[in-house]
């Protein structure tokens, strides 16, 4: 009686490991928006007169805005755009988006990026590594989850990076390059608001392996460390030529 009982209870708690994985599955919607005339200010050696014009030019405006989907599972995730154009909220302008893929395999350890950034397109292919993160005692609400603060820094681009965080949902995954956090990440600000990726609406349920596949891609690889010398590059020749660095590359990664 007693191993039969022993074993109900190894089944049950098996079954009760898989339903739980189950349930950490799902999709996330982001929306990304920027604003260039907050970019522009902070950028030290540039004129006034240069950021006086783009405030004139963008206003205070967030600029563009485009949406991002988080598909993910406990072993894998996949982040890239919604749709293969982008626009304004007025609909003034559009545009073609980049080519921007982000996968993440937690099993094995990997990270496979596609990317366009100075003028080139990449694939990017390394082992992961999570960025340092500090958790603060904020908390805030974010499309019905309630989140954590943590805060940690991007020293290639020199920059602060805030995520919010949800531990109601335990999936160490985030949009961009960010996870390694104890909850789902919902939100993050890049430079005091410079450009924020906040979720509107998350979806648990069963993932299709489909939705987590990369696509076929084209474009010269290398790796993380080949990435961060052409980024610190290109700042460097921008400048010293004066100009905005982040027209030929993104804040994000």
């Amino acid at each position: 009686m007693k191993k039969k009982l022993l074993v109900v209870f190894g089944w049950l708690m098996v079954m009760c490991t898989y339903a739980q994985a189950q349930e950490l599955e799902g999709t996330v919607t982001y929306e990304r928006s920027t604003s260039y005339t907050k970019m522009v200010a902070k950028l030290p050696y540039l004129s006034q007169e240069e950021k006086d014009r783009a405030k004139m030019m963008w206003g205070n405006e967030e600029g563009d805005k485009q949406k991002m989907k988080l598909t993910f599972t406990p072993d894998q995730s996949l982040y890239t755009y919604i749709g293969e154009q982008g626009e304004t909220d007025d609909g003034r302008w559009s545009w073609r988006q980049s080519d921007y893929v982000i996968q993440r395999n937690f099993e094995k350890q990997t990270l496979t990026e596609l990317q366009e950034f100075a003028g080139k397109t990449y694939i990017i292919q390394d082992s992961l590594k999570a960025p340092k993160w500090k958790v603060l005692n904020q908390l805030k609400d974010i499309a019905g989850h309630i989140c954590m603060k943590a805060e940690t820094e991007d020293l290639v681009k020199n920059q602060k990076i805030i995520a919010w965080f949800a531990d109601d949902i335990p999936v160490s995954v985030g949009p961009e390059r960010m996870y390694g956090l104890p909850g789902i990440i919902l939100e993050l600000d890049y430079n005091d608001g410079v450009s924020v990726i906040t979720a509107t609406k998350v979806e648990m349920k069963k993932v299709d392996p489909k939705e987590l596949a990369l696509p076929k891609m084209k474009g010269k690889k290398i790796n993380m460390a080949d990435h961060d010398r052409i980024i610190k590059e290109h700042i460097k020749d921008s400048i010293g030529a004066r100009r905005n660095p982040y027209w030929g590359v993104n804040l994000w990664n």
